[in-house]
Formats: C-alpha cells, sequence, structure tokens
C-alpha cells in the first residue's frame, strides 16, 4: 500500500522466516543474526520495492546513511559471509514466493474499472487523489479529506491478490 506499510510487510516476513520475535529488526542489539536480516530486509526493499531509504530508516530506527551502506555491501557481503548468505537466500526466496503470486495490471483503464466495481468510490469534486501503482500502471482516484481513509481500506480490499502501491496525492 504505502511504502512504509510494504517495508513493514518485508520486516515482517523476514522475523518470520528466521524465527525471530517480531519487531526484532528495529531493536538496538548489534548480534549478527540480527545485522544480516535488518541489511536483506533493506535492500531487498530498495532493490525489489524502490522503498525510500529515509522511510527504511525510519521503521528500523536508523539513520538512512545506514541503508546507503547496505546497499553497497550487499555483492562483498553475499560473497564473503556465510550467515549473510544464507540470510539473504532464505528472505530472498520467501519474498519471490509471496510475491510471485500476486498479479499485476497492464492496463490503467481496466485498472480503474476494476476498482470501481470492487467498492471504490470516486468524487467529482476532489481534495485529495490516491495514485495506485501496479506494475508499470497507474491510476488515480479522486476522493475527500473525509472519505480517503475508507477508499484506501476499499483499495486494499479489492487488490488484496494484486502487486501494487498506493500514494496520496
Amino acid at each position: 500500500m504505502t511504502e512504509e506499510y510494504n517495508f513493514k510487510c518485508i520486516c515482517g516476513l523476514t522475523t518470520r522466516v528466521l524465527g525471530f520475535p517480531d519487531g526484532s529488526l528495529s531493536t538496538k542489539s548489534r548480534k549478527r543474526p540480527l545485522q544480516a536480516a535488518r541489511a536483506v530486509a533493506s535492500y531487498i526493499a530498495r532493490t525489489e520495492e524502490n522503498i525510500h531509504r529515509a522511510i527504511i530508516g525510519k521503521v528500523l530506527k536508523r539513520n538512512r546513511s545506514l541503508i546507503y551502506h547496505y546497499e553497497r555491501t550487499h555483492k562483498k557481503a553475499f560473497a564473503n559471509s556465510l550467515v549473510y548468505r544464507n540470510t539473504f537466500n532464505k528472505v530472498y526466496k520467501a519474498y519471490i514466493d509471496i510475491d510471485g503470486t500476486k498479479e499485476m495490471f497492464t492496463d490503467k483503464d481496466f485498472m480503474k474499472s476494476f476498482l470501481l466495481k470492487n467498492g471504490v468510490s470516486q468524487k467529482l469534486k476532489s481534495d485529495v487523489k490516491l495514485q495506485i501503482n501496479s506494475g508499470k500502471t497507474s491510476c488515480i482516484i479522486n476522493t475527500s479529506y473525509f472519505d480517503y481513509s475508507n477508499q484506501l481500506e476499499n483499495v486494499k480490499i479489492a487488490l488484496e491478490n494484486y502487486h501494487y502501491s498506493v500514494k496520496i496525492i
């Protein structure tokens, strides 16, 4: 849905796959398995979902400059660290298995009509616009300040089996 929500889902997947308690990636622990898990979740979020570094840093309670470090050292860590390599392989495989089952839209008109048929409504006079992206396709849903949270929930329900993100404009 939003970048922060998507990254929290990636963090949840990472902790589930590795058997860590929920929320453990944002702790101050410097144990090697947790460091590797943070780096892997950050790297997947940057390369696969294109999530902004500041959002990743906020969720992990770290500075965004650390995310640059994770990106820059990925190849070296993957080649030289058994802990990092095993962590990356487990989490990435689980991510691909989940992500691969979701579909994407290829036509913006079809996506908009699909949303409107599945409970999302549009206002003629809009205060807020929701930009919904699925793959390389994007559509705009016009809504109001009072109704946009309901529309976000409707989009979430309608696109449960689709790969998508939403930006509030």
